[in-house]
């Protein structure tokens, strides 16, 4: 099962919202939309779920065209929008029979069931959807997203709203639900992609400037191997940026905290220490970063 964007542009008046956007998502791939807010993202959630035509292009799930096939595109996909409408005066249990029986799921009774045990809604079902919190109310957004078992699906914001404890709960459904469908989620949480997603699509006015592989994006990015040093004294700078492996060393604020940059794969901290010696200095602290999603994503965006 594979959602196919060729060529995608998407036009308000004048106002280019996408730009020719392309890229495929393979069966099993969890894969997170990134871009700052007005990037494209949400309109390119809504063509792919047939809730708007492209003003050019194609988009194609399992083979079916959004343009001329999208009734059988709409039940091979889930949508959860970033509003999250939902029927606020129906009990829980019952909007899901209702959306269930839209679907002509078959044997409805039992598929919600399943649907509010997965998503966390026991304790809640029997409650009017306006009387739940804004996490609660998620839940139910993602459980009528499922409710037909499609093959496709696509999360805008799915994890909005939610503690701590739940967040981790939804997660968790999201990475196993990747195991048997096809998943697209945006999100401005990083953290939330690294933990999900295999795989990250960064947009930014329309255009694409990332797809790849979480771990590929963040060693691509400079500084993926950084080690920030405090000394006790004034190093020498040359002297310190000819350690092999070094590519850069950095000292903005004029305090003895170093940021050094070194190759892939090198570890300096024996080589700092042997230097900190020579130089007859003191390390106060040491500390080996990587790159995170986040960096990739402000270089690539800002």
């Amino acid at each position: 099962m594979s959602v196919l964007v060729q060529n995608v542009s998407k036009l308000y008046g004048s106002q280019k919202a996408l730009d020719q956007v392309n890229f495929t998502i393979h069966a099993g791939e969890v894969v997170g939309l990134l871009g700052p807010n007005g990037a494209g993202k949400s309109t390119m959630m809504k063509i792919i779920t047939c809730f708007i035509p492209p003003s050019e292009g194609e988009v194609t799930v399992d083979g079916f065209s959004i343009h001329d096939q999208s009734v059988e595109v709409r039940r091979l996909v889930g949508y959860l929008p970033e509003n999250n409408p939902l029927h606020l005066e129906m009990y829980v249990k019952e909007y899901l029979n209702f959306v269930a029986r839209l679907y002509k799921v078959a044997a409805p009774s039992k598929r919600v069931d399943e649907m509010i045990e997965l998503t966390g809604l026991s304790k809640e079902q029997h409650k009017k959807i306006g009387q739940l919190s804004k996490g609660y109310r998620q839940r139910v957004g993602i459980a009528q997203a499922m409710i037909h078992d499609p093959k496709v699906l696509i999360l805008d914001e799915p994890t909005s709203g939610l503690d701590p404890n739940q967040l981790l709960e939804i997660r968790e459904l999201i990475r196993m639900l990747g195991h048997e469908k096809t998943v697209m989620l945006s999100t401005h949480i990083m953290q939330e992609v690294e933990a999900i997603c295999s795989r990250a699509i960064i947009i930014n006015s329309g255009r694409i400037v990332a797809d790849d592989s979480t771990s590929t994006l963040t060693s691509r990015v400079g500084g993926s191997n950084l080690f920030r040093i405090e000394f006790n004294g004034r190093p020498d700078k040359l002297k310190l940026s000819k350690i092999r492996g070094v590519l850069r060393v950095v000292n903005t604020d004029g305090s003895n905290i170093w940021e050094i940059s070194a190759s892939e794969g090198v570890d300096l901290r024996e080589d700092l220490f042997r230097f900190a010696v020579d130089q007859q200095l003191t390390i106060l602290s040491l500390n080996r970063e990587t790159a995170s999603l986040e960096k990739v994503f402000q270089s690539l965006t800002k």
